[in-house]
This record gives structure tokens, C-alpha cells and sequence, in this order.
């Protein structure tokens, strides 16, 4: 049938664009619902590809649509509330499809907005081996531009709303938007409970006609020769759809189609944004590929265009793409759900009899679902994801969503034991066959998390959390049990090989006495952990063991560092609960020793306070603990480890110097000193060593009274200076306290024996009155503020200035006594 771009401009669908300007929302859906009930499928042929697009936004990001992605129920509740009714399963949206369903209308849907490795196969000509493309490609005719996808419309919708949460980047983000609670992550749960359900069938689309059912998509000769690769998995639709013998069969049977376009549709659209490169070899891994650049050569004469190299072919097209927190969070509920809906699968019986006659295509849906759709997509995806993403807390969005996958046991429908204390559950050995054939999930990745990890400041709450998390989860019992026996599995020898060409996956039940049932079992066990490996990684792929020499270095390194972390953590906590007990009133007045050689020690700690320092250690501490379980680490090598982060600082809390070597040019940062400074695990001691007068100017003081008090002070130490010198000379009461405010004996010594910090400093390096603690702002405001009051009480100003000189007396004299620089001094 024809599309829909031929079809002429219908009086409805002008009505239709003219009410989106004139009409409120509401008005508009139910004006829609209306017509969508009234008018026939010819009518409303014509409007749909519109509708779609008004709804999700175009394909180039250019009309966002009613932008589902920010409406939220707590903003907009009525707007809300009204698109999730227009766009539930069974609402007016569905209706409409099913409609024109029943028409077998098609709607074409251009390849360029495909994902770049499907849109660059599909432009070599090479068709893709997932079933959603087959039979489905149409060449353009003269003067067409480009290649296009005839779907129908359930497959239109789907690619719409799938491809909505790529494209629409450029949609107005209001703040404070969680995805989780949009519109759009509502659709998506929605749709998956509906198609994918873990209990009972797939409901059947509603007709018009009582009793009749929406016929599933009949298939179409491809419009252009495509040539095909890899190992094609057969469409349940094709196995069962087929084969009905009357539409009242069974609507599990007869709607399966439905719920392997939505998956097939979410797991294009969502996990399929790699390289070319990537792609090819997960179609066609190894010698396959020069098959491959042949048939583009066969190929390329239907299109009438040259072949390309195979370089070229290779290497067409590299795709940038940064899968944003909002998409994520996504795949996350997809993959919970997928695990809900595969645990969902009935326990098989025990005669085979029974089986053929109860299995209903929905159960053996479940029972291919991750490891046939998702399981290669969702790797590759993670791989990019822990390879691209930034080194921040946003990480741990895709650090979930990788933790869901691997604990399936999650979402089992199972019955908790009720008991008193909440242990920690053992993995069952049921789910060893799923760590094994999804062996790389666990290690391979688990590998990159340490790669990143310590790379990461773990002093931040957030990334000491994310350690734990990993940590905690890999500690679950007999969980590190089963990945090893994987990697055994795996490093196995090949000694059954050509053996198993003739009793591949042999059981008790298929072939083989009972006595010769064990070591097949385990044969076919390895064969599927190196098929696994093998498929995802390549022939020539050099498994690193998790459980392996080099692997446990990282993880000592890890703990060092969480050690490290630990350590700063309390010597900023220590610092900070310093500075907070050494305010005083008198302070203001005087300059502290970090203003004045301006060396700070803190990080963003001290802007978040002592609750998230605590929280650090705490999730440092259980993460270490959890990984001695998971390695069996010995506690004699921790223990001197901590030792050695605890030596390595000093009795103030600092640490010692960053790494670094010596050279011509003095002290040189190693690669390791400059991650140490990073991430504030250690930093120089960067102090003012010349004369604390002629120190720049800081932020917290005026420039003005700062230069004027120089000269004045420098007036009175030239004028006074003889005076100054008989009373620091004195060995009673007065000569210490003259000594202890007047001179500065470390600075006086670098002065004698350093000819170059005496060219810089003033000619008077004795004893001398320094007043440029009066430029400091918070001394204004003091000073003010005693006037203010002064001035309350009706003293005068030169009664206040004596009040004031006596409290800095005694001050200084308090100063002096709880000092152990107050003892004479030798001359």
C-alpha cells in the first residue's frame, strides 16, 4: 500500500494542526479520542504520521512534541495524567494503531535515523541479522532520497517512542526533573508489564469487530537484493504465528509478535550506538569478515555504485555517542524488568509429553529473551559507557543498571524466609548456568570498575560509595565461588573438541546412558562459557582472570588507596574541627597562621561537613572488608599496609611529600605523586618564607590601608627602633612580653644566614611594630562594632580606643603565657 507521503492533504489533518494552536491540551486529546473512535482507518491513515510526530517530537530533535520526558505528575497533573491515559495499551493511541493495524497500512521511516551501525550496514547494503529489519528495506525510487523502513504502524509507534529518548537532546530541561518520575520512564514500565507481563498473557488489542482479532504482520519481499551474515535467529513470529490454525487460538500464541517488536525496538534503538568497527565484529567475528567485504562487492552492483575497500567498509562510520543519565536509568528499567519477566518462565515438567502440550510461545519467549536480545547489546553498552564516561558521581547511574544485570536473583519470585536477623542470602547454585554464560559481565567489567576506581577520589562520599556498592554486592556468599568455577570452566583445556560436534549440549534425556551423563555435563559446560567469551570478544581474545595475579594487584592497590582515603578523610575532619575550636573574639584581631603563609589542607569535605566524612569512612571500611571476602585477602598484609599509611603522615595529620624524584632542576612529580595531588591524598608544604609585611595583598584585606599602615609602621620601627631594641634587651616582665610581639626569631634566623631573604626584607629586621593586621575586613567590622556599642553607652571615642588598647594588652599578655616562645631569648 501506498505511504503515506503520497497520500493527499486531508480537510482532517488541517483541522487537526489548526486546533494545536487555538485548542488547550486537554481539549485537544479529547477531541482526538473522538475522532479516533468515529472516523474510519482510510481517514485516519492520513493523520497518523503526523499524530506520532506531535506526540514524541520529529527525528532531527527539532519539535519536541508534548515532551514527555519533562511532565511530571507533581508540576503538571492534569496534562499528566491526560497523556498517560491517551497513550496507555488500552487507551485511544493503541486503538488508533490496532486500526490501521487491521488495514495492514505501511509507513515509511527513513534509515538515516537509525543508529550508526544498522544505518551504515543497511547503506552497504548489508542487511542487519536482527529480525525487526528483515523483509522491510525499501530502495528509493528515481529522484527519492534515501533508503527507508516500511513498518507498520505498531512498528512506526514503537520506533518513535523508542528513538525519542536519543533524539530529543535539545528539549527545554526545566530543573529539578527526575526521570524516574516522568512521563515518558511511566510509558516505558507501562508498555513492558503489558507486553512483557510476568503473569498471565499478552492482553489482545481491542477490534472493532466482535470477535475478530488484528491479523500479525505477513512477510513482504524485500524491494532491493540484501545480502545477510552472521547466525540468524529465528522470529518466534515466524516459528509460531505462522502456523495458527484459527484466530482463537491461543492470544499468547497470537500476539507474541507484539512482544518481541517492543523488545526488539527498545534494544535497537537504546543499546545499539557503537563503531562500525564494533559491530562488525559482533555480526561476523574473525575469517567472516572477507566473506563479508566479497558480498559487498556482489551486492554493490544492485545499487550501482562502486564497493568500497575493506578498510573503508570498516571504518564508514564511527558514531560519538554519550548515553545521557535520563537514557540510562532507562535501560535500568528495561533490565529489571527483563529479569522479572525470564524468572516469570514456569518450572518445566517432568515428562516430555507434557511439555509439547503446555509451552505456549510467551514461555519460551522468557526462557531466549536476555540471553538472544540483550545479553551481547547490553555488554558492548556497558563497555562504552565504562570507558567514556566521566570520572564523577553521575557514574553511578550505569553502575546500577551493570548491578541489576548481574543479580537476577533479585527479581525472582521468591519466598523470603521470615527470620529474626536480615543475613545475608547465599546465590543459589541455580543461577551458576547464568554467571557462566554471562562470565565477561562479571569480570571483564568488574576489572574496568577497578581500572576507574582508582583513578577516582575516594575521599568523596559519592565515589566511596560506589566502591562499596561493587564491593558488597561481589561479597554476596557463594557468589565469588561460581564466577571462579566460570574462569575454570573457561581456562579448561581443549581435549573433548572434536567430540563435541556430534553430541553438542548432550543430556540424560537427549543421548547417553546415566553413568555418562556427568562428563558430558561438564564438557558442555566449558563450551558454553567459551562460546560465550568467544562470540562477545573474538578468537583471538586474552581472557585476564579476575581471580589472577595481576587483577589481585589492582585490588591491593584499591585497598592501599582506600587506606589513603581513610587517612584524609580524618586528618581534614581533624583539621576542620581545629580551625572551628581556635575562633575565638580575640582571633579576629589577629592573623592565623594559614592567612598568613597562605597553605590551606581542606577539600570540598569542609563545604559538606563532618556527617559526610563519617559516611566516607564508613563506606571505606566495609568496602575493604568486603574485599578480603571476595579475594581472600591476607589480614597480616592489610594490616601492615595501614601501618604504612598511618606512618606516612606526621604528628600535625599532614602527609608527607607527593612522589617524586630528584633532578638538575630539584624535586620532580612521578605519574603516582601527581594522582596523589589530584586527589588530595598528599600535597606540598607551601609556605611564605620571607618577610610577613611585604607579603602580597590578600583577598580579605584593603589594599589601601594595607600600603598605608606600611609606611606608618615603617615610620615608627626607623623612629623608635633604639627604644624598641633597649626593651626586647631587658630580661624582666617587659622584655618578654616586648620580645614575644616584636621580633620573629625564625625570621630573623633565615635573615642572619641568608643573604638574599636579607636583600628582601626591610633594612629594620629587628625588633618592630607591625600593623597590618588593622587592613583585615573582619578587624573593620570588630572595631565597628565596638564603636557602635561604645556608642550605646555614651563613651566617647577616645574612651573606646582605651578600651580597646586595654583588651589588646591583656590579650597579648594571655597570649604570652600560654606560649613557649615567652622564655628569654639568648643575644
Amino acid at each position: 500500500m501506498a505511504g503515506p507521503h503520497l497520500q493527499q492533504p486531508s480537510f482532517l489533518l488541517a483541522t487537526l494542526k489548526a486546533d494545536c494552536v487555538n485548542k488547550p491540551f486537554v481539549q485537544r486529546c479529547h477531541d482526538l479520542e473522538t475522532i479516533i473512535e468515529e472516523f474510519p482507518a482510510k481517514e485516519l491513515h492520513g493523520i497518523f504520521p503526523w499524530l506520532v510526530e506531535n506526540i514524541f517530537g520529529s527525528l532531527d530533535g527539532i519539535i519536541v512534541g508534548w515532551n514527555l520526558r519533562c511532565l511530571q505528575g507533581r508540576t503538571n497533573p492534569t496534562e499528566y495524567s491526560v497523556a498517560l491515559d491517551f497513550l496507555d495499551p488500552s487507551g485511544p493511541m493503541m486503538k488508533l494503531v490496532y486500526k490501521l493495524q487491521a488495514e495492514e497500512y505501511r509507513y515509511d521511516f527513513p534509515v538515516s535515523y537509525l543508529p550508526g551501525p544498522v544505518k551504515a550496514s543497511i547503506q552497504e547494503q548489508v542487511l542487519p541479522e536482527c529480525s525487526l529489519y528483515h523483509n522491510k528495506v525499501q530502495f528509493p525510487s528515481s529522484g527519492g532520497l534515501g533508503l527507508n523502513l516500511a513498518l507498520n504502524p505498531f512498528e512506526y509507534y514503537m520506533f518513535y517512542f523508542a528513538i525519542s529518548l536519543i533524539t530529543q537532546k535539545n528539549s527545554p530541561v526545566t530543573h529539578h526533573v527526575s526521570p524516574s518520575n516522568s512521563a515518558y520512564f511511566i510509558l516505558v514500565d507501562t508498555y513492558l508489564k503489558c507486553f512483557l507481563p510476568t503473569e498471565g498473557s499478552v492482553l489482545p488489542p481491542p477490534s472493532s469487530n466482535p470477535g475478530g482479532a488484528i491479523p500479525s504482520p505477513a512477510p513482504r519481499s524485500p524491494a532491493v537484493p540484501f545480502t545477510s551474515y552472521g547466525m540468524h535467529h529465528t522470529s518466534l513470529l515466524k516459528r509460531h504465528i505462522a502456523h495458527q490454525p484459527s484466530v482463537n487460538a491461543d492470544p499468547a500464541s497470537q500476539e507474541i509478535w507484539r512482544s518481541e517488536t517492543l523488545l526488539q525496538v527498545f534494544v535497537e534503538m537504546w543499546l545499539h550506538h557503537y563503531s562500525l568497527e564494533m559491530y562488525q565484529k559482533m555480526q561476523s567475528p574473525h575469517v567472516k569478515l572477507e566473506v563479508l567485504h566479497y558480498r559487498l562487492s556482489i551486492s554493490s552492483k544492485h545499487h550501482g555504485s562502486p564497493a568500497q575497500s575493506s578498510y573503508q567498509a570498516l571504518h564508514a562510520y564511527q558514531e560519538s555517542f554519550k548515553p545521557t543519565e535520563e537514557h540510562v536509568l532507562v535501560v535500568r528499567l528495561l533490565v529489571k524488568h527483563l529479569h522479572a519477566f525470564s524468572n516469570s518462565l514456569k518450572p518445566e515438567p517432568l515428562s516430555p509429553s507434557a511439555h509439547s502440550h503446555t509451552a505456549s510461545p510467551l514461555e519460551e519467549f522468557k526462557r531466549v529473551v536476555i540471553p538472544r536480545f540483550v545479553q551481547e547489546k547490553l555488554y558492548i553498552f556497558l563497555q562504552h559507557c565504562f570507558g567514556h564516561w566521566p570520572l564523577d558521581a553521575s557514574f553511578r547511574a550505569v553502575l546500577e543498571m551493570w548491578l541489576s544485570y548481574l543479580q537476577p536473583w533479585r527479581y525472582a519470585p521468591e519466598k523470603l524466609p521470615q527470620s529474626e536477623e536480615p543475613l545475608p542470602r547465599s546465590v543459589s547454585e541455580k543461577w551458576a548456568a547464568f554467571i557462566q554464560e554471562n562470565l565477561l559481565m562479571y569480570t571483564k567489567l568488574f576489572i574496568g570498575f577497578l581500572n576507574r576506581a582508582l583513578r577516582t577520589d575516594l575521599v568523596s562520599p559519592k565515589n566511596a560509595l560506589m566502591v562499596f556498592r561493587v564491593a558488597k554486592v561481589f561479597a554476596q556468599p557463594n557468589l565469588a565461588e561460581m564466577i571462579l568455577k566460570g574462569e575454570q570452566l573457561f581456562l579448561e583445556p581443549e581435549l573433548v573438541i572434536p567430540h563435541r560436534q556430534h553430541r553438542l549440549f548432550m543430556s540424560p534425556t537427549i543421548g547417553g546412558g546415566f553413568l555418562s551423563s556427568w562428563p558430558p555435563a561438564i564438557t558442555d559446560a566449558s563450551f558454553k562459557v567459551k562460546s560465550h567469551v568467544y562470540s562477545l570478544e573474538g578468537q583471538d581474545f586474552q581472557y585476564k582472570q579476575m581471580f589472577g595475579t595481576e587483577v589481585r594487584n589492582l585490588v591491593l592497590k584499591l585497598a592501599q588507596l582506600i587506606c589513603q582515603a581513610q587517612q584524609t578523610a580524618k586528618s581534614i575532619s581533624d583539621h576542620s574541627s581545629e580551625t572551628t575550636a581556635s575562633q575565638s573574639f580575640f582571633s579576629w584581631f589577629r592573623f592565623t597562621s594559614s592567612e598568613m603563609n597562605g597553605s590551606y589542607t581542606g577539600n570540598d569535605l569542609d563545604e559538606i561537613g563532618q556527617d559526610s566524612i563519617k559516611k566516607t569512612d564508613e563506606y571505606l571500611e566495609k568496602a575493604l572488608e568486603y574485599l578480603c571476602q571476595i579475594f581472600k585477602l591476607n589480614e597480616a598484609q592489610l594490616t601492615q599496609m595501614m601501618m604504612k599509611c598511618g606512618t606516612a603522615q606526621d604528628e600535625n595529620g599532614k602527609n608527607q611529600l607527593p612522589d617524586c624524584i630528584e633532578s638538575e632542576d630539584g624535586l620532580v612529580l612521578t605519574p603516582l605523586g601527581r594522582y596523589q595531588i589530584i586527589n588530595g591524598l598528599r600535597r606540598f608544604e607551601v609556605r611564605y618564607q620571607g618577610d610577613t609585611e611585604l607579603q602580597p595583598i590578600r583577598s580579605y584585606e584593603n589594599a589601601t590601608l594595607v600600603r598605608l599602615l606600611f609606611r606608618l609602621s615603617s615610620v615608627l620601627n626607623e623612629r623608635f627602633a633604639d627604644q624598641m631594641d633597649e626593651l626586647c634587651s631587658r630580661e624582666d616582665f617587659v622584655g618578654r612580653l616586648c620580645r614575644y610581639h616584636l621580633t620573629n626569631p625564625h625570621l630573623i634566623q633565615r635573615i642572619r644566614h641568608s643573604p638574599v631573604v636579607r636583600d628582601r626584607t626591610s633594612q629594620n629586621w629587628g625588633p618592630r611594630i607591625s600593623l597590618r593586621f588593622l587592613a583585615s575586613y573582619r578587624t573593620l567590622m570588630s572595631l565597628l562594632m565596638i564603636y557602635f556599642i561604645a556608642s550605646w553607652f555614651y563613651i566617647g571615642p577616645v574612651g573606646c580606643t582605651f578600651i580597646i588598647l586595654i583588651g589588646y594588652f591583656l590579650y597579648a599578655v594571655i597570649m604570652m603565657f600560654f606560649s613557649e616562645e615567652w622564655k628569654p631569648h639568648e643575644h
